[in-house]
């Protein structure tokens, strides 16, 4: 039996390919270098046999601009949320007005982020947004940081470091990606003093540790990711600002979500706002840019003079600065806020909560129709989609208890679900949607009306694969 010819002889060299006129041209668009390694890439993997040897060598032109195009793809792309978590942090939390994408693209260049247009002279980025944050929270001072978790470090560190923080056991949080209170406290060089129990934690708890003399700074949690009720009690932020200001001892409030809509018209529980707690006379208040206030990721310090003064001066401020893209977003996105039904039309987190049921279920009715249509149009059959009530969550560790009645596509994969999901996943733009016995959902609360078009087109070309049901 003659011996097998290896597949490899077959495999043109390198010099030869890119000396072809489609080579040359790839060379000259997008540097010689760079498109030589991309070949060299490709022939590895016809000499391993992860792709199938080209019949010819104008095959490789195909495989080289796969190569390239996979190369060039951005490794952070734009996706439609079809989860129904509206603040979904895999997904890059809140969406952001087209007030706050315009400032934030115009910012993109030379701007005057540290430069006093009135003096000619040096300026701080620090003043940016800082005006709007006192008028929307009535605060005496604020800064900006990079996110909220940075603006309670920093506060720690500026007030605590060295010494005590005294925290409610049942506030001992874990906000996400594993980053635990204790953890934060001991980063800042402080030492966790808890008081009370997870249940109950009075005023007394607080003041006895106040008393010993080794507390720098007073700590209160907003459990913004769970509830507790039953046998359960808690200090008031006033009380222990009364017992901070006796005893010359900061009170930080981490409030984290940083509402600064009305809770009632959005049709949610009552939820604490950066005003209630300035109101309250916390020192420092830190809140999230990119969470329930609707902009790109920030984390706000707003308090009195004095605490916001104490924090600015601390060294570890400047690690945890922001860039100029994002103070502009962050400055368009509290400007909305100067008219309140302007907020709730205007930026996308506020308008999808409030989003009647009725119209999401207009329009997922409308969505499938379409792709019905599609569908005969191509002489496929229909797509086993029905569209149904379902509920939507806030997300982003905010109103743990909140379900929003939504609309939902539900489309009938079967044992195809993971097919479909992975399908969705691959269209441009990737379309995250959820899966359930079997069953594929998609949420229309977090997809935009300007999305819809993507959402089409995606079930249009999933559903001619054969991979689901219909």
């Amino acid at each position: 039996m003659p011996a097998r010819r290896d597949h490899r002889r077959a495999i043109p060299g390198v010099d030869r390919l890119l000396a072809r006129p489609w080579c040359r041209r790839l060379a000259e668009s997008r540097g010689r270098e760079w498109v030589t390694s991309r070949l060299r890439a490709v022939l590895d993997d016809v000499r391993a046999g992860r792709v199938a040897l080209p019949a010819s060598e104008e095959g490789y032109e195909d495989l080289l601009r796969r190569g390239i195009a996979a190369a060039e793809t951005p490794s952070l792309q734009p996706a439609v949320n079809a989860t129904g978590v509206i603040l979904h942090t895999n997904l890059g939390r809140a969406p952001l007005a087209a007030e706050a994408r315009e400032a934030m693209a115009r910012a993109s260049g030379y701007g005057n982020l540290e430069f006093d247009l009135e003096t000619g002279g040096r300026g701080s980025r620090y003043v940016h947004c800082t005006e709007l944050v006192r008028e929307l929270t009535g605060a005496e001072a604020a800064l900006v940081v990079n996110n909220c978790a940075g603006a309670v470090a920093l506060a720690l560190t500026a007030f605590a470091s060295g010494r005590g923080v005294a925290v409610s056991h049942g506030e001992l949080v874990e906000i996400g990606g594993g980053f635990r209170i204790p953890e934060v406290v001991e980063a800042a060089g402080a030492r966790l003093v808890t008081v009370g129990t997870t249940n109950r934690t009075r005023l007394a708890d607080y003041a006895r540790a106040v008393e010993a003399g080794e507390v720098g700074a007073i700590l209160k949690v907003h459990r913004s990711n769970f509830s507790m009720s039953g046998f359960t009690e808690d200090a008031g932020l006033d009380e222990l600002v009364a017992l901070g200001a006796g005893a010359g001892v900061p009170v930080i409030h981490d409030l984290g979500s940083g509402l600064l809509a009305d809770s009632a018209e959005l049709g949610l529980p009552k939820e604490p706002t950066p005003a209630m707690s300035v109101a309250a006379g916390a020192d420092l208040v830190a809140f999230s840019g990119d969470k329930l206030l609707g902009g790109p990721q920030a984390g706000i310090l707003a308090g009195t003079r004095s605490g916001v003064a104490g924090a600015k001066a601390h060294p570890l401020c400047r690690a945890l600065r922001c860039d100029k893209v994002t103070l502009a977003g962050l400055e368009a996105t509290l400007a909305l806020y100067r008219d309140p039904r302007r907020a709730m039309e205007r930026i996308p987190v506020l308008r999808m909560i409030k989003a009647p049921v009725e119209e999401l279920e207009g329009r997922a009715r409308a969505v499938v129709e379409r792709v019905a249509e599609m569908r005969v149009a191509r002489g496929e059959a229909p797509l086993a989609a029905d569209v149904s009530r379902g509920r939507s969550v806030v997300g982003g560790g905010t109103f743990p208890d909140a379900r929003l009645p939504t609309a939902v596509i539900e489309i009938d994969a079967g044992d195809a679900a993971e097919r479909w999901m992975a399908a969705l996943r691959a269209h441009d733009p990737p379309v995250i949607a959820r899966s359930r016995k079997g069953r594929v959902i998609l949420d229309l609360r977090t997809i935009a009306v300007e999305e819809e078009g993507a959402v089409l087109s995606a079930l249009a070309s999933v559903g001619g694969t054969g991979g689901g049901a219909g």
